[in-house]
């Protein structure tokens, strides 16, 4: 193997990689229809799949309680969302590789922090802060800093809100 160490340094790449390679083999006439290579693909390539979930899971988390605490400051439960979203934001960022970065679904993790966060918020007589953007304001990259700097970032996403005009 050219590069031993593809599937310890990215997962997610070397799940695809192989995936491929035992594509290619299967494609081939000459070797034995004793393995049915296309699901034996599958399966390899849902571990880098499963991978890429757990990351989303994680990122899912951290921005629900940042908005959970956004959304209802005073509650005192708070302080522990605080310390969560901190070990959800370390677990997302050791779990992170760089190939990721653009298999992520950043708009369907936002949707679903937003619903974490409003569900969360329901068994305290809270909700979540109107007029958030359908968008993360968030940048990927300052969500997976090991310069975390969660209070600049919650001033961001109180800041992104959109502002309807008073009537």
């Amino acid at each position: 193997m050219d590069r031993p160490s593809l599937y310890d340094d990215d997962i997610v790449t070397s799940a695809e990689e192989q995936a491929a390679a035992l594509r290619a083999l299967g494609a081939r006439s000459d070797l034995s229809n004793a393995v049915d290579w296309e699901n034996v693909a599958e399966e390899i390539e849902s571990v880098g799949r499963s991978q890429l979930r757990a990351v989303e899971g994680l990122l899912v988390q951290a921005l629900a309680h940042m908005l959970k605490r956004l959304s209802a400051p005073d509650l005192p439960v708070t302080r522990p969302w605080r310390e969560e979203t901190l070990a959800f934001q370390i677990a997302a960022r050791n779990r992170f590789e760089r190939s990721m970065r653009q298999r992520l679904d950043w708009d369907r993790i936002w949707k679903s922090a937003r619903e974490t966060a409003n569900l969360g918020l329901t068994p305290y007589g809270d909700g979540l802060l109107p007029n958030l953007p359908d968008s993360c304001p968030v940048d990927p990259d300052e969500l997976l800093s090991a310069r975390f700097d969660m209070d600049a970032i919650l001033l961001q996403i109180a800041e992104s809100r959109k502002h309807t005009p008073s009537l």
